[in-house]
């Protein structure tokens, strides 16, 4: 059967604080699933997976359990890579943001975007949700907790460095706005511009002193490059994107054609991601779709919750 062209998918990464729950199986299964289906239509299919491996919710696993982080994600990363395998999912690439190539990427695209003047060092100041790693405004609060998880914030102030997400803002609304197809579903896309872009973007935290578990921005060691600079970065990293000049895999299968992904991680995946990939001039995947979650009980299933 002749090739209807190139089609590259990915999973979200799971993140590797804990062995993954059904909702990342639901994930990788249903996108196993779609590439099996484009292959039988005579697509040439890339489909890509793997495991977010820093942070600080990370580290304090493994300092509880007693052995290095390495060694933590090791064992959680292998746990999610059997899980797979088990499903018999059929991926192309297992990325690990440990990987020396993608730590190696990441620094040269940090470096790239400070040298391009998007990224500016000042200090944060805020409530902190530690699970989600995220810093919070009073008024964003519910209830005086973390909007994202419903557990306690607490004050916490460092210096870090920022990415100047406004500058993209415009350019992204007009994209969103001129790409039905690049939120889907439409109810996602609807959220995202109005509780999110509409409002104003603020900059956002891209480095970290607090701890030591993430790859070192290489011009200024004692910061770590904070997670979602890290993580959603995988896309491109591991099928070859390179500041200094990519290869073929890269030139043949970016833009991806799906980002398929839990909506809990919408906003990052279409905010985040795209105004990161219109600062380093690369095209913006073709469409995000945020799959609704399995639920027990009263809500998502998460391993933070157990």
């Amino acid at each position: 059967m002749s090739s209807k062209g190139k089609y590259y998918m990915t999973t979200a990464i799971a993140y590797t604080s804990g062995k993954p729950h059904i909702g990342n199986t639901y994930e990788i299964v249903l996108a196993d699933a779609i590439a099996r289906y484009k292959k039988a239509e005579g697509y040439d299919v890339y489909f890509q997976t793997g495991t977010d491996e820093h942070g600080q919710k990370i580290q304090e696993k493994a300092e509880a359990a007693g052995i290095t982080p390495k060694a933590f994600v090791n064992e959680v990363a292998g746990e999610v890579k059997r899980i797979w395998d088990l499903m018999n999912t059929d991926y192309d690439s297992f990325v690990r943001t440990t990987d020396e190539d993608h730590e190696k990427c990441v620094k040269k695209i940090f470096r790239k975007l400070y040298d391009k003047g998007d990224i500016y060092k000042s200090s944060y100041e805020g409530l902190y949700c530690t699970p989600c790693e995220s810093f919070w405004t009073e008024s964003q609060l519910a209830d005086g907790k973390c909007p994202d998880c419903g557990r306690d914030v607490k004050p916490a102030k460092e210096e870090a460095y920022f990415f100047k997400m406004s500058k993209y803002a415009d350019r992204l609304i007009e994209h969103i706005n001129t790409h039905p197809d690049f939120i889907q579903p439409v109810s996602r896309k609807n959220e995202m511009m109005n509780n999110f872009l509409l409002p104003g973007l603020q900059d956002l935290c891209v480095s970290r002193t607090s701890f030591t578990w993430g790859v070192p921005v290489d011009f200024d060691p004692k910061h770590v490059v904070y997670v979602w600079l890290d993580a959603l970065t995988n896309y491109i990293t591991k099928i070859g994107y390179d500041p200094d000049g990519s290869n073929e895999l890269f030139q043949k299968n970016w833009p991806a054609d799906l980002h398929l992904i839990g909506k809990d991680i919408i906003r990052f995946h279409t905010i985040y991601w795209p105004i990161f990939l219109m600062a380093l001039d690369i095209p913006l995947p073709k469409q995000v779709f945020g799959h609704p979650w399995l639920l027990q009980g009263d809500g998502k299933m998460s391993k933070s919750k157990g």
